[in-house]
């Protein structure tokens, strides 16, 4: 087991061999590599520089003779309007161009997305959006990480595959009435406009391109970008994605509300 950028401590307590790299520091990524034989590209986090912090990863592993790279895409990259497609469908276009045997795995939402907010949404008794009635097709972090684990640790061929990985599907009026129901506070879905949305983001504190590239995600919904079928993801996992109700139990229980 190999574990780059970040991940220390409690991996090499299990046996896992922790190596230093970063897409920030590309002299890191070649020493990183070195004897990698299978490797999950995890998008970077700085929306604007990830295509150009993806390639300098691709160009390492091409190097370094990675034989197979699974990389972490977003739900129906190549016609998704979510704004934050673009890097990514670019990003998938670079490991086509590359030649390096690659597996993608396309991400659909983190019910965490929705989940990680529940302080501000109980203490207002309000969930914002602009997704309208959408069915968000949102997953766990732990299950999207489970499917990249079973691909990559897979006996089969995995390279030239493409999964949509989505979970089972719920509106912001249905999330708003399971953390109404389980938090015994009343919480509402308020829908609002994306330019009404990305104002009341920005007035709770987030920086303006991070409350527009929420707003625009949540209008892109509106019109299905979130929406998909559980069953690739149902497949890698062999049983059913974690259904959001379980995600909110979750997240009460660690605020000591559940």
């Amino acid at each position: 087991m190999l574990a780059v950028t970040g991940a220390t401590g409690h991996l090499a307590d299990r046996g896992g061999v922790v190596r230093e790299g970063g897409y920030g520091w590309p002299e890191t990524l070649g020493p990183a590599l070195d004897g990698v034989d299978r490797l999950l590209l995890i998008s970077g986090n700085e929306t604007g520089r990830r295509v150009a912090q993806h390639q300098l990863v691709i160009d390492a592993a091409q190097e370094a003779g990675v034989g197979l790279v699974a990389y972490t895409s977003i739900l129906h990259a190549d016609t998704s309007e979510i704004g934050l497609a673009e890097e990514h469908r670019q990003t998938e276009a670079l490991l086509d161009a590359s030649g390096i045997p690659h597996v993608v795995l396309r991400n659909g939402w983190y019910t965490e997305n929705y989940t990680g907010s529940i302080g501000a949404a109980l203490e207002h008794g309000a969930v914002l959006g602009s997704a309208g009635d959408a069915r968000i097709s949102a997953a766990s972090r732990k299950d999207f990480a489970e499917a990249a684990a079973v691909v990559l640790t897979s006996d089969e061929d995995q390279a030239g595959r493409t999964y949509e990985l989505a979970g089972p599907s719920f509106t912001m009026t249905e999330y708003a009435a399971e953390l109404t129901r389980q938090s015994g506070t009343p919480v509402n879905y308020v829908d609002m406009t994306e330019e009404g949305y990305r104002d009341a983001l920005i007035q709770a504190g987030l920086p303006e391109p991070v409350a527009a590239m929420l707003a625009q995600s949540d209008a892109a919904a509106r019109q299905g970008a979130l929406e998909g079928s559980p069953d690739d993801l149902e497949g890698l996992l062999n049983r059913t994605p974690t259904p959001m109700p379980d995600v909110v139990a979750e997240a009460l229980a660690a605020r000591g509300d559940g």
